[in-house]
């Protein structure tokens, strides 16, 4: 029983986010790169859109907002980042601190950002397919996927001149299919040149066990320092599995999740798939001690 904590990816992050928030040492460094006005830039799409803001961004706050939350709430039973967000959650599970999080959020963004170069590349969602007909639709348009949430329900990345045609053969097919605020094909091969850099970067680095139980998007249970640094460098370009991350969780009998970043969307997805364990975002509150009366209801017997 317990807590679990999900941190959020790319593409939910608008100006009112985490209003609770409040300014730390973290929170500095992030206004250091991307300035003390970054809630009114986010309201431009192109700019939050883009992978070195957002990037450092999310890790920046979703590591401000735990370490303000972990003072009110009792240590998590099990933790896991969607794609970016792994970044903030090893760092929650101890593998590393908040000031390397930032430090290879800025140097994971800019690593894809130079793969991204040779061929422009992007991400769109889609649900509602079911897998062979998703396949199928890989496989006309040089697609690839690139996050699996469930048996009907991806994101598919590749190169952008075969996004709109993709989009349109998948909407005929009935599907729902949403091109997302994602300026190029993450956890895909065509970001295996930022992959390989990244285990370069990260292979100096002393990293630590996790001092709670870590789940990667590529590589299951993290039990020890190398395995995290090849997780790092992996989910890069490989699939994220969120459908086996919540899978893993959901056996450890947590008793609530909390989402720490902007909007719900994985709140969401896991209230759809397990409704007998409650969910939230901590974007859905307006303060801290609210999100801790809530957690403290349902984590402690």
């Amino acid at each position: 029983m317990g807590l679990a904590l999900l941190f959020s990816g790319q593409g939910m992050q608008h100006p009112a986010m985490l209003p609770w928030l409040v300014e730390d040492r973290t929170l500095q460094r992030v206004q250091q790169q991307l300035g003390r006005d970054w809630r009114e830039r986010l309201a431009d799409p192109a700019w939050a859109g883009r992978n070195a803001h957002a990037q450092l961004l999310l890790t920046g706050l979703a590591l401000a907002a735990w370490a303000q939350l972990a003072l009110l709430l009792p240590p998590p039973a099990a933790v896991a980042g969607y794609s970016v967000g792994e970044l903030a959650a090893f760092a929650a599970a101890g593998v590393f601190d908040a000031d390397t999080a930032l430090t290879l959020a800025q140097q994971r963004a800019a690593l894809m950002d130079q793969a991204a170069e040779a061929q422009p590349t992007g991400l769109f969602g889609l649900s509602g397919l079911a897998g062979p007909a998703t396949e199928r639709l890989c496989a006309e348009f040089g697609l690839a996927i690139a996050i699996r949430n469930g048996e009907d329900s991806v994101v598919l990345g590749g190169p952008r001149q075969q996004l709109p045609a993709a989009l349109d053969a998948a909407r005929q097919q009935g599907a729902h299919a949403t091109p997302l605020n994602v300026q190029l094909a993450s956890h895909t091969p065509w970001m295996q040149p930022a992959a390989q850099a990244f285990a370069q970067a990260i292979a100096p680095l002393e990293l630590r066990a996790p001092r709670t139980l870590l789940f990667s998007n590529a590589a299951g249970r993290i039990a020890n320092a190398e395995q995290a640094r090849c997780a790092l460098a992996t989910q890069i370009d490989h699939t994220v599995r969120w459908d086996e991350c919540m899978e893993n969780i959901a056996s450890r009998r947590v008793a609530c999740v909390l989402e720490i970043g902007p909007g719900q969307a994985l709140a969401r997805m896991w209230n759809q798939r397990y409704p007998q364990v409650p969910a939230r975002s901590v974007d859905e509150f307006r303060s801290a001690g609210a999100i801790a009366d809530w957690v403290v209801r349902h984590a402690l017997p």
